[in-house]
Formats: C-alpha cells, structure tokens, sequence
C-alpha cells in the first residue's frame, strides 16, 4: 500500500513537472524532463552537442590543412627564389673570387635554400602529426555520440513504451470504477476495479524502475560525456601548441638566416670591388688626369685672319613696320658680313637673326656729332655697283620708308653715342661696296629762306629735326592734300625729300603758296646736294681706275654749278 502512495505521488509529480517544465533550465532539472511526457529522449541533447563539437574540430582539420598548403608552396617559391641567384657571376672578372660580392650571393641563396627547407618541415609537421590528430579525434566524437545513442537511446524508447502502456491501464481502471457506481451488476471479473487497479500499481513499477535505469545511464553518460569534452579541449590545445612551437622554431631560424645575411651585407666595405676592378683594369681613365680645354684646342684656320670679327657690339636696327629700333647684338665680319644676334653669348644664339652682306651695299653718311641721334644706312643693291642714282640718299631713305623706285631695300642702324657710331661706320665703309658723305652745309639768303621763315620755319636745321621727329608741318600738309613726301636727310643732312602730288588740284592760299615755296627751294637745294654726290661719284672712279677727260670734264662742271665741296672716304678737297 505505501509503495501504491508513493507510485501515485511520482506520476502527480512528473505531471506538475510537466506543466512548468518550460520555465527551468534543462542543465537544472534533468532528471525530471527526462520523465516529462513531451521529452522522450533525452540522449538526444548530449548527440546535438557532440556533433557540434565534430564540426569544430572538422573546421580545424581544415585550417591546418590549409596552413601546410601555405607552407608547401612557401617552400616551393623560395625554392625558385633561390634558383634566381646565378653564382658564381657570369659576368667574368668583373668582381672579386673571394672576400667580395660573390660571397654574400652564395649565402644568398644557400640561405633561401635553408628557409624553404624549413616551411617544408613545418608543412609536413602540420600534415602528419596536427592534422592526423584532428581527424583521430573526430573518429572518438563519432563513436561517443554511437555509444550514447546504443546506451541511453535503448532505454528512452523503453521509458517510453512503459509511460504509454501505463497511460493505457490508468485509463481502464477509470472505465472499471464508472462501470461499478454506475452498473454494479455488469462488472466482471477481469473489470473488478480492484483487479484494474493492481495491474496499475505493477505496471506504475515497472515504468520506475526503467526511468530510474534510464536515469542512472544518463548520469553515467553525462559524466564520461563531460570527461570526453575536457579530452576533446586538451587534444585541441595539444595540436596547436604544437603548431605554435614548430613556428615559433620556423620563425626564429628564418630570422637568425636573414640576420646572419644582413651582417655579412654589411660587413661588405662599399669600396672592396671597385678598388679590386680599378687595380685589374688599365682602360680607366686616371683621377689625375687634366679636363680639356676648348679655348687650347688647335686646328686648321683658326686663326685665319677671316674668322676673327672686325668689329662687334651693340646697335639698334629699326624695324620696317613698326617704324622702332630694336637693339641687339651686331658682329661685322672679314667676309663682309653684318650679323645680327639676340645673345652676345653663342651658346644661347648660335645662328644669326639677321644678316646683310655688304659688298652687295652702299653705305650712307653717318649722322653729325651734334645730331639727336647717331645713326647710318645702309642700303641693299642688287648689283653691288651704285649706278645711275642707286647710291644716292634720297633714292636710300626711299627704301627706308617703302617708297620710291628704288631696286633695293634699306636699313637704319642707330648706335650709343657718336664715337661708337664712327667707329662702326670707319669699319663698314670699308667692306660696302661704295659709301656717301655728306657735304658741309653752306649758309644761303633769298627768297626761299624768307619764305620758310613765313610759315614759322626759324632754321634749316630746326625744320630737319622736325622731319626726323615725325611730326613736322609738311608731313601733315601733305595728308591734307593727298601728296606724299619723302624725308631724304636728318637734321645733320641738308639733302631734299621727293614729292609726288596728289590726285586732285585745288585753289592754293597764301600759306599754301609759302609752302610751295619752300618745297620750290628744297627743291633746288637737292638738285645742288645732287651735284655734289656726282662729283664724289667721279673723284672715286677717278681714284679707281686714273679717270678720263670727259669725267674730269664732268667733275668739274658739276662743282662749278654746285659751288660746294664734296668728300670721297673721308678725304676733303675743294673745288
């Protein structure tokens, strides 16, 4: 009867266990959900677990596989690494045997030999004792989660089956007790509550006594289970502290080799091969050896009288269009050259800008030493001869300014001062092929002067120096009226400009007729300035070539008409 009480209160226990089972953890009460009606199976916990720790430990197989691939090919790579390094040199001589840089590329890749040996060996190692010790151990996890399945599975399934077949019973006596109070008299005696009630009771053992077997094989299972974890752990730490110990040694040894590399590099003096290759060789070139000069240097026509310059320095050339000077740096040489540069210096302009060959020339007289400015032309010929008119200075300053018919062009060159102007035209003078001086002014009276004076002209000269200025009265007159005037001399220079009269004709006022008059009388004052020039003309030719009668003739007559005097290369004479 006190075994019956006691049956009954376990099941009323399991039962409220049952109902609150949800709210305590498994890891505390595992005994009484293991006799819960919803969890039949309680092995299946400990399986779940040790097939978690299997996958664990197949992802370490895994990363230690691949951690010896690496090495593998480690291995592999510093073995053709090595295989670059090609000693001894193929280069010969060229470096020392011994004590030298071959020595260290033999270290070189005997090293890197050595270091791909040891990536092997930490390969291998990892291969066949790391790796071999996982898989082992995933063998034990397999047979542990066998054995826990064969053992305590077993027993589950046998708690199960009693839990129903008592459910079965419990409910036939409950049949039996209402067939009783309800129809005493159709109770039989298989039906006997009583009957029912002891084949509940023994069923009730029987069903303790395989969970308290099922419950004895769990306790057992959870504690080899929980030993088998801890092996699991240390096998675990084994493996990698044996992985850590080969490549802690792998380190160390690839570190002492690449020390033991950088001390024989730097123990290497840096001049050792190039005082060993300069004592072998003897096409060096010796330190003591002097730089060569150019200035020393001798070859043929070097001082050739026709390479050295007659004369150099700086003159102002003024531009054709621009009508402005523009100075740069002038070399006359022996050939009759007249170069210009924009350097002096012949490494920074080794080609001239501007040349002009002066025996195709004609040379105009220089400015005075009183003049605004100091400055020449020069006058470029087609023939070099300065026939009829071509070395005139009217027909030049033509050229100049782009107007007349004259067959070449010309060029005006302005120097510092006066001296450097003489001393450049003394020099030109001799290499053109003819040259103009200008005649000394003489004073003169009329009615022409008057007429200057009219129109506020107070000097000749002062008029001139308007001309050159380019601002004088003529000039605008001449755009009024639509004639163009020709500027022949500066201010030094008493030679008259061209006039070409314009289109149309128109009634002349009293200032206009001052003007006329004073063109009138420059122009007579340039038929006499003309006469002169022929008279240098012919002394020149006379000189030449001893002259004739007719040209004497001529000479004479032109200086009797111009009553002045002329000079003829810087020789005066009166006529």
């Amino acid at each position: 009867m006190n075994e019956t009480v006691s049956i009954s209160r376990t099941t009323s226990l399991s039962r409220q266990t049952s109902r609150r089972g949800s709210t305590v953890s498994r890891s505390q009460s595992l005994i009484k959900k293991n006799i819960a009606p919803h969890d039949l199976r309680p092995s299946d916990i400990l399986i779940e677990r040790f097939t978690a720790w299997k996958a664990i430990v197949k992802q370490l197989i895994s990363y230690f596989e691949g951690i010896a691939d690496i090495e593998n090919n480690v291995a592999r790579e510093m073995t053709k690494l090595a295989g670059v390094v090609q000693v001894p040199f193929r280069s010969g001589n060229q470096f020392l045997g011994e004590g030298g840089l071959q020595d260290i590329f033999y270290g070189i890749r005997d090293k890197t030999r050595a270091i791909a040996d040891q990536h092997a060996n930490l390969g291998r190692t990892v291969e066949g004792s790391i790796v071999q010790h996982l898989q082992k151990l995933r063998t034990e996890i397999k047979a542990h989660i066998k054995n826990i399945q064969n053992d305590t599975g077993k027993l589950a399934t046998a708690v199960a089956k009693e839990r129903e077949f008592s459910a079965k019973l419990i409910g036939d006596l409950g049949t039996n007790v209402s067939i009783y109070k309800n129809t005493p008299l159709n109770v039989t005696a298989k039906g006997d509550p009583y009957v029912a009630n002891q084949a509940v009771a023994r069923q009730l053992v029987k069903q303790v006594h395989t969970e308290n077997a099922l419950q004895k094989s769990l306790l057992l299972t959870q504690a080899s289970s929980a030993m088998f974890e801890a092996s699991l752990v240390q096998a675990v730490q084994s493996a990698w502290a044996t992985f850590a110990e080969w490549r802690t040694r792998l380190d160390n040894s690839v570190g002492e080799l690449f020390n033991h590399l950088q001390r024989d590099m730097a123990a290497l003096p840096p001049d050792r091969e190039w005082i060993s290759f300069a004592a072998r060789e003897d096409h060096l070139v010796d330190p003591e050896t002097p730089l060569r000069d150019p200035q020393v240097i001798n070859y043929p026509s070097k001082d050739d009288p026709s390479v050295h310059p007659v004369h150099d320095g700086l003159l102002e050339r003024k531009k054709r269009y621009t009508r402005a000077y523009k100075e740069s740096y002038y070399v006359l040489t022996a050939a009759g050259f007249l170069h210009e540069y924009a350097s002096s210096d012949p490494a920074l302009a080794p080609q001239p800008l501007f040349s002009l060959f002066l025996p195709m020339c004609t040379l105009g007289p220089p400015s005075t030493a009183s003049g605004k400015s100091h400055k020449f032309h020069i006058e470029e010929r087609k023939d070099g001869t300065g026939v009829a008119n071509s070395g005139s200075f009217r027909n030049m300053k033509d050229s100049l300014i782009g107007r007349g018919h004259g067959s070449g062009r010309a060029w005006a060159f302005r120097a510092r001062s006066h001296d450097d102007m003489m001393e450049w035209w003394n020099d030109i003078r001799m290499l053109c092929a003819r040259y103009l001086v200008a005649s000394e002014q003489m004073e003169r009276s009329g009615p022409v002067h008057a007429a200057v004076r009219a129109v506020g002209y107070t000097s000749e000269e002062e008029g001139e120096e308007s001309e050159e200025e380019g601002s004088s009265v003529e000039e605008e007159r001449d755009e009024e009226d639509g004639a163009v005037y020709v500027e022949a001399r500066d201010h030094e220079e008493a030679g008259p400009p061209s006039i070409r009269t314009g289109p149309r004709r128109r009634a002349w006022s009293t200032g206009r007729m001052a003007t006329r008059w004073v063109l009138l009388g420059r122009e007579l004052f340039g038929l006499c300035s003309n006469l002169r020039a022929w008279v240098c003309i012919g002394r020149q030719e006379d000189e030449r070539g001893g002259g004739s009668a007719e040209g004497s003739r001529r000479r004479e007559t032109a200086e009797t008409a111009a009553g002045g005097t002329v000079r003829d290369g810087g020789t005066s004479g009166n006529k």
